[in-house]
């Protein structure tokens, strides 16, 4: 979609509306990428009428309240605003809300959907019988949020391939609708091991080791083995963002897993 032009507001303070939007970037992008030079950040600022310079920084404010930056040793930039933090404490554990703020201001603004890329993969159960247009924007957030922090990799078996990678929700979108966009309920996996998730025949220990069921721990087949059995007790690799949710993955263990 090309990006529309705005009269410019260089200079002028940010509005709550042009915050929401730079938050919902911020969410889809990996911190790495929130460069003047990143297309999608080029494309909010023609949006909103500012320079790819100003959103990247306004990017960069964000990522100084990360808690997983943090963690990591990275941190933002110092220089935020009041409403940086307001913004940051309203939607950061509502992120249902934030999808239809942004989803909302974007389309008065007469734009469509944040598209990075195609959603190759499709969610599938209840969540599917939805209106399209409401699971669109929620299955959007999810996935760029989820496959972003992940850098697009497999946590488990680190395939970097975009068509074979789902935003997997831990605790179905069925069981929990609140946390149906929520990023710390997701894992990226690839096709196979997101079947083996949402069968029950995987899951992840509060420690973010593999877990394999008895039932593919036994399995006589050689080829079973040969491909599942190395990942037994192998930690999945960490998210640069939104680290999975102790409850969430322990609800799976308790309610999917087959153990």
């Amino acid at each position: 979609m090309p990006a529309l032009k705005r009269q410019s507001r260089y200079g002028q303070p940010w509005t709550r509306r042009e915050l929401i939007l730079a938050f919902d970037l911020y969410c889809r992008i990996p911190f790495r990428k929130t460069k003047a030079s990143n297309p999608w950040v080029q494309q909010l600022a023609a949006l909103v009428g500012r320079s790819p310079a100003s959103v990247a920084r306004k990017l960069g404010n964000f990522g100084a309240f990360d808690p997983q930056l943090q963690r990591e040793n990275i941190s933002g930039l110092t220089h935020t605003s009041r409403q940086d933090r307001e913004i940051w404490d309203e939607f950061h554990n509502d992120w249902n809300a934030l999808v239809y703020a942004a989803y909302k201001i974007r389309h008065s603004m007469g734009a469509g959907l944040v598209e990075q890329e195609p959603d190759l993969i499709q969610p599938r159960g209840p969540s599917e019988r939805l209106q399209p247009a409401k699971q669109r924007v929620h299955q959007s957030f999810f996935r760029q949020a989820v496959l972003s922090s992940y850098e697009w990799r497999c946590c488990i078996t680190g395939i970097p391939v975009p068509e074979c990678l789902v935003a997997s929700h831990i605790i179905p979108w069925s069981k929990d609708e609140h946390r149906r966009a929520d990023p710390t309920n997701g894992l990226c996996l690839s096709a196979t091991f997101d079947r083996l998730f949402d069968a029950g025949l995987i899951s992840i220990s509060d420690q973010l080791t593999v877990q394999l069921s008895t039932t593919l721990k036994k399995s006589r087949d050689a080829r079973t083995s040969a491909l599942l059995s190395v990942y037994d007790s192998v930690p999945v690799m960490r998210p640069r963002r939104f680290l999975p949710a102790l409850d969430a993955i322990r609800w799976h263990r308790q309610n999917v897993f087959l153990g």
